[in-house]
């Protein structure tokens, strides 16, 4: 059984102009980032593949091209991106049933307007009832409303046990840590997954069993570097590394934040990766001005050339 842990990219999702899928130029990305030494999975149908727009049967099918590149080497991290109980127990059932290996639970949307712990705890129950693969519980910030406070957590791995790790986007550098030192000190431990990816080098020190993070769509090679050199305690190795990603990380993670894997499809146009950055709407296309940014980001990244 994948317990979750280590580098875990989340991909990309490449559209025609049409906004249809393009499996063609989808599996080249996902053979690309698959073959990036010490990741441990990847994962399909979350934020970065813009899931919210994806119908069900994009989402099966998603994971059907997944697992034709990949499937046999690789574990795969399903999202459950959904309102409704029910509706996240189609998907778990679906995407356990394709040969997914975890799957990263997000808040429901309703949560927007206030919860109560049993609201959460039935929500992982009700998925939990209909697959028995890990779960990774996705931590929003406690003021989006959609974040779990510490009590309301630990009453989820308490009765939910196949809850085996958080993808922790607290943005919160005390609770962050917090989580880490408590979530982790568990038996069985529950790993924090960092994907503060704006700050990674900070939040990785901080002693996270891993990081999964949209980003890793284009610098994998960098996170996995990056993860390696502080579980080794190199210090000087991973600043180094860090000052690489920094860049990119400008540009990536800024203002309007909802644009931030839209500027990633751009920079993988950039690398001569995807043949096009189209996003369904409501996302729109970046301005000129943005991209020549993104193309600068990646120079500095030393992964464009001068």
């Amino acid at each position: 059984m994948f317990v979750p842990h280590g580098v875990i990219p989340a991909l990309l999702l490449p559209f025609f102009d049409d906004f249809s899928i393009d499996e063609a130029s989808y599996r080249t990305h996902v053979r690309d980032v698959a073959k990036t030494p010490g990741i441990s999975a990847i994962t399909i149908n979350a934020h970065a593949s813009e899931v919210g727009s994806c119908t069900f049967e994009e989402q099966r099918r998603i994971l059907e091209l997944t697992m034709e590149e990949v499937g046999d080497r690789l574990p795969v991290v399903h999202g459950i991106y959904a309102d409704g109980s029910f509706q996240a127990q189609e998907i778990a059932k679906m995407a356990t049933e394709g040969g997914a290996s975890a799957l990263l639970v997000f808040p429901s949307g309703i949560t927007t307007f206030g919860q109560r712990p049993e609201m959460a705890v039935e929500h992982f129950k009700r998925i939990a009832e209909v697959s028995a693969l890990p779960l990774i519980l996705f931590q929003y910030p406690l003021a989006t409303g959609q974040g779990y406070p510490m009590a309301t957590l630990l009453q989820i791995i308490e009765q939910v046990p196949t809850l085996r790790a958080i993808k922790d986007w607290s943005a919160n550098p005390q609770l962050h840590e917090r989580q880490i030192r408590v979530l982790q000190g568990l038996n069985p431990a529950v790993n924090v997954l960092t994907t503060h990816s704006a700050w990674l080098l900070s939040s990785l020190v901080l002693g996270c069993n891993g990081l999964l993070s949209g980003s890793g769509s284009v610098i994998a090679a960098l996170q996995a570097e990056l993860f390696a050199a502080v579980q080794a305690g190199n210090l000087p190795l991973a600043q180094s590394l860090s000052n690489r990603i920094s860049p990119t990380a400008e540009v990536f993670y800024t203002d309007p934040w909802v644009d931030m894997h839209n500027r990633m499809k751009e920079a993988l146009v950039l690398l001569g990766k995807l043949p096009r950055a189209v996003v369904r709407p409501p996302l729109m296309k970046i301005s000129a001005a943005e991209i020549a940014r993104i193309r600068t980001a990646l120079v500095q990244a030393q992964l464009l050339p001068s």
